[in-house]
């Protein structure tokens, strides 16, 4: 329904065709896909930064509000060499129906400089940072556009971003930016609101998808803060974790490992190899971890770790999209036809976003609530956005991903013909 477009990467074309589907099956008016045809504004600039050793260096650096007809646009800042305007676009449309998905009164937008961070001084990283929110300034804000961490940026990055955007507009605004320390008005419950949130949604599905926790068995793809945290709070409910990986290897054992043990191993010689297990451990790669046994494949690394090339080995009856599009458009069908149950990045991953929620919320409020209560809250939009999908994937017979585009641009479109469609006009 969407027309073709030639100026645009295969990655926005994929997420286009994505939504081209859903809209089969709503009656969707045309100004509705003309507006959603295009990010709402992008803008890319030179930061021009001092380094340590008295040069400058230029850093390319993006930022897209893809649609703010629901709300002022939310989405991270990942700082990564591989950065570029087309990615920013794509995520920036993920992130305007996944926060439409959880119900949030939010647009999606998404920024990132393309940098190795790691090969920056932690002054060098500053300077960065502030410079980035003063070439956005009139981009971003409370009302308009607020950011939050992604990869490679964290909360004292964005704490520098919330303080350089402060210094400029002449008051303290700590709800420009998300994800900020605690002591800089960053919320409780921020740490493991992603994982947290993928744990919510497969637990409110056990019985849909016959699982029995003490004999369910979980890998996951990635080890970092996010998938760590699902892996505790399953583990802590019975099921068994047989696998792990990050960047330097993977590990699997079908006797079971405890992701707690795993975590303070990494911590301490920095990757999951070697960790100790209950059984006989198996060492191998990234992609060889993906095809191993089990019931439930958590992806939490980059996008694409699943294609075409790969989808056909994989075992496990469930899949859980942590990271940010881990399941490419070719492979779905692949593992739709082999009967997995894929539970999308725009709904598996929500969490982080509707977190951040609260914290913008609780610093427009100036009233901070307690760990229990985000969690409280936490859950109740995750559970029954939940069942929301599943209801949808049930009656309309699709897929999850395609029950989730079809949730999420059913609410935007009813935002966008608020305002008047051209049958209004016409009558």
């Amino acid at each position: 329904m969407l027309d073709e477009v030639t100026n645009t990467s295969k990655l926005f074309d994929q997420a286009r065709e994505r939504l081209s589907l859903a809209a089969e099956y709503l009656t969707i008016d045309p100004d509705v896909l003309q507006k959603l045809r295009y990010p709402k504004e992008t803008l890319s600039v030179c930061l021009l930064v001092r380094m340590d050793d008295g040069s400058r260096r230029s850093f390319k650096a993006f930022r897209c509000r893809y649609d703010d007809t629901r709300g002022p646009t939310k989405g991270g800042i990942r700082y990564h060499p591989a950065v570029n305007i087309d990615e920013v676009m794509t995520l920036a449309f993920l992130m305007t129906f996944k926060c439409a998905v959880a119900n949030l009164p939010y647009g999606g937008a998404k920024g990132g400089i393309s940098v190795d961070a790691n090969q920056l001084s932690r002054s060098e990283l500053e300077r960065l940072s502030r410079a980035y929110v003063k070439a956005f300034a009139h981009f971003i804000g409370p009302e308009r556009d607020i950011p939050a961490p992604d990869m490679y940026t964290n909360s004292m990055v964005m704490g520098w971003m919330a303080d350089e955007y402060s210094a400029m507009v002449g008051q303290p605004s700590p709800a420009v930016i998300t994800g900020k320390p605690l002591e800089l008005g960053g919320s409780l419950g921020r740490e493991d609101a992603t994982g947290r949130g993928g744990y919510l949604a497969l637990r409110h599905l056990e019985s849909d998808l016959h699982l029995v926790p003490e004999k369910s068995r979980v890998i996951l793809q990635g080890f970092g803060n996010v998938a760590y945290h699902c892996a505790r709070l399953l583990h802590g409910d019975g099921y068994k974790i047989v696998g792990v990986s990050d960047s330097r290897g993977a590990i699997y054992d079908p006797d079971g490992m405890d992701p707690i043990a795993i975590m303070e191993h990494k911590r301490s010689v920095g990757t999951v190899s070697g960790a100790p297990t209950n059984g006989t451990c198996k060492e191998m790669d990234n992609s060889e971890l993906l095809e191993q046994d089990c019931d439930v494949l958590i992806p939490a690394a980059l996008e694409g770790a699943i294609t075409n090339q790969n989808a056909h080995k994989i075992v496990a009856k469930i899949i859980v999209e942590l990271a940010n599009g881990p399941v490419a458009p070719e492979a779905d069908e692949i593992l739709d036809k082999k009967g997995i149950i894929v539970i999308p990045d725009i709904l598996a991953n929500c969490g982080g976003v509707t977190v951040s929620y609260f914290e913008w919320v609780q610093n427009k409020a100036g009233f901070y609530w307690d760990l229990e209560e985000i969690h409280r809250r936490l859950e109740s939009i995750i559970v029954p956005e939940t069942r929301h999908v599943w209801s949808i994937k049930t009656e309309k017979q699709v897929d999850m991903r395609t029950a989730a585009y079809i949730l999420a641009l059913d609410r935007i479109s009813s935002a966008i013909a608020a305002h008047g469609t051209k049958d209004y006009f016409a009558s």
